[in-house]
């Protein structure tokens, strides 16, 4: 069997592949309340009807203020969580697990209102200036993660992951080039990793399951992060618990990016290797055979697929089917996938 189609266990969450839906917005709550509509109880449980092994959900913010944009899906009220329980039961219907991205959009939240960020530097001209939090804004953030976290298990889902990554706000945090602190958030990697730390042991105080942290490896900027720079970081994650490093790349501050297929799997490989932890690969992955040579290789542990799913819910069918692998259907689709 190929290596993609294998199960996968973290604690006691088994994926039936290692095939991960991505977190990507759909922008869709279109009450800008944070609640679940239409779109997403059709687009998430079609993935899982593709036979998806595991569906993370979009960046879900744990705040209103802490949203990417007024349509985004929310967990910050208890109002949720109805709407949230309804789309596991439909994933989880299929076959697939489900996980939540916890998010704070921090300096690129495009909500009105006051905007926040550890210091008060707008990403570009097109963005506002955010407020410098004090240290009553970082306790409420660390204290909404929490809530959140709360919220997502009693919606049932099989795994959290922390949005730490893309120039969101704990990304804005851990990197020296938006971090301009002068307090004990600011300053050494050990300070403006406080933050994510202090993050990660509230939610850890109230979620048992599978953790993942997502982050941006690589800022492409002199002076910014690095993977090699981020692997003191990511052992600080793997103490206290996280089990997974969702390996991102980019977006923190505007930088020339050279992307082509694969462009991030090293950095997934070197994280892997030298914290050591579990990885997924994300990034232009569209090939099945790229796929399995990721895993085959030991570079990655899951093969995050984002933009290929928009194009293929059934893309798992189709990388079986060039892999020589047989995966099951769902009962109605049996007789069009034999």
């Amino acid at each position: 069997m190929a290596k993609l189609f294998e199960q996968y266990t973290i604690k006691d969450v088994t994926f039936k592949n290692r095939v991960v839906m991505a977190p990507m917005c759909m922008y869709s709550s279109h009450n800008e309340d944070g609640q679940v509509e239409d779109w997403h109880r059709v687009h998430y449980p079609t993935r899982a009807v593709g036979q998806v092994g595991l569906i993370v959900l979009e960046a879900t913010a744990v705040l209103p203020e802490g949203r990417i944009s007024a349509k985004d899906l929310g967990i910050w009220s208890d109002e949720h969580t109805k709407g949230l329980t309804e789309l596991v039961h439909l994933i989880k219907a299929h076959g697939s697990k489900a996980g939540i991205q916890l998010a704070h959009a921090g300096r690129k939240a495009t909500v009105d209102g006051d905007i926040f960020a550890p210091s008060p530097l707008a990403f570009d001209d097109q963005y506002k200036t955010p407020n410098e939090m004090t240290k009553e804004d970082i306790v409420k953030t660390v204290e909404a993660f929490k809530q959140g976290a709360i919220r997502a298990k009693k919606a049932g889902f099989d795994v959290i992951e922390l949005h730490g990554a893309h120039g969101y706000l704990i990304n804005e945090f851990l990197s020296p080039l938006t971090n301009k602190r002068t307090d004990e958030y600011g300053g050494s990697d050990e300070n403006r990793y406080r933050l994510l730390r202090e993050t990660i042991d509230s939610v850890r105080a109230v979620w048992e399951g599978p953790l993942f942290v997502r982050i941006s490896a690589h800022e492409y900027t002199d002076g910014g992060m690095t993977p090699e720079a981020y692997v003191t970081m990511t052992k600080w994650m793997k103490e206290q618990g996280v089990d997974l490093i969702d390996v991102s790349s980019g977006a923190n501050v505007p930088a020339t990016i050279d992307s082509y297929p694969g462009y991030q799997v090293s950095f997934s490989e070197t994280i892997k290797h030298d914290t050591p932890i579990a990885t997924g690969a994300v990034g232009m992955i569209t090939s099945p055979l790229h796929a399995e040579e990721i895993l085959k290789n030991d570079r990655a542990d899951l093969i995050f697929l984002a933009r290929e799913l928009l194009r293929d819910p059934y893309w798992a069918y189709r990388a079986a089917k060039e892999l020589r692998t047989e995966i099951k259907s769902t009962v109605q689709y049996e007789r069009g996938w034999l």
